[in-house]
């Protein structure tokens, strides 16, 4: 039953129909027995200004931030935490004394499985990243986080690459992080004991397409883990050629739920989230059981 006095949650985005995170958000909700609803809320980049006093103006507790808006969000809104200010992307906007606040969850999403799961010592361990937009920004940052001794990204523009590697230069991320060109990945994969993809390569509808050849998946280390931000489909081409190696494989519908599951604690201001609830309307949605 939504009435006047149910609060309003949503997510920003454009396109936004296909987001999952109503899904999920709504499952926990009505678990809790809160009076709360979940939006999808297509917002185009033109508008993101008018939008955000708009969401002020009626109300919303918070809302999660996906493409297009994760960076140009920031100069919008009255307070960044360091965190979502290290990694340079907001995705998850709270209210907080008449004021928005942001942060980022996609670091605890990505950091949640390889730490609940894999209890490692990351300080003697390489990490690869394939790609260099916001998401491996987040990839970066938890990588860091973990301890990893280094962590190389790999790109295809180099000027990009350095501009990616700039924005970390006054920051302690910058000792271990090293950038490379596509064709540094054959001499990188022997090495790396993660490798992630956070390019879109291998998405829905290219389910055909891995950003690394079977061929060089078969040189990634006995005990490694392939990690792919990509949750549709499930497993992607790049965790098949991954999984024929015998090395760990991780998808990114658990990253989807643990940064959805951060995200709830702030608005609801609550730590009891109903994560395996979460999950399941995810499976159940995406006809994974």
């Amino acid at each position: 039953m939504i009435t006047g006095k149910t609060k309003l949650l949503g997510v920003i985005g454009h396109p936004v129909g296909h987001s999952l995170s109503p899904v999920m958000h709504n499952a926990a909700i009505a678990h809790l027995g809160l009076d709360y609803v979940y939006l999808p809320l297509p917002i185009a980049p033109q508008d993101l200004e008018v939008a955000i006093a708009g969401l002020a103006a009626v109300g919303v507790v918070g809302f999660s931030v996906t493409i297009p808006h994760k960076q140009a969000i920031m100069p919008l809104i009255s307070e960044i935490t360091p965190l979502a200010q290290a990694i340079g992307a907001v995705n998850t906007v709270s209210r907080k004394d008449n004021q928005w606040v942001g942060t980022n969850t996609d670091i605890i999403g990505f950091i949640d499985p390889l730490q609940t799961t894999y209890q490692q010592n990351w300080s003697q361990k390489i990490a690869v990243i394939l790609g260099n937009g916001g998401a491996a920004r987040a990839v970066v940052a938890g990588c860091h986080q973990l301890g990893f001794a280094e962590i190389h990204v790999v790109g295809r523009n180099i000027g990009r690459l350095k501009e990616f590697q700039q924005s970390w230069e006054h920051l302690p991320i910058a000792e271990n992080l090293q950038v490379h060109t596509w064709d540094k990945l054959v001499q990188l994969i022997p090495q790396a004991n993660l490798l992630v993809n956070t390019t879109p390569i291998g998405m829905y509808p290219q389910v055909d397409e891995s950003p690394v050849s079977a061929d060089e998946m078969v040189n990634l280390p006995t005990g490694a883990i392939a990690y792919d931000l990509i949750y549709i489909p499930q497993p992607t081409k790049f965790l098949r050629y991954a999984q024929q190696q015998g090395v760990i494989v991780i998808d990114g519908l658990e990253m989807l739920v643990q940064q959805g599951v951060a995200a709830l604690k702030i608005w609801l201001q609550r730590d009891d989230i109903p994560v395996d609830v979460m999950r399941q309307a995810l499976k159940k949605q995406l006809g994974l059981g």
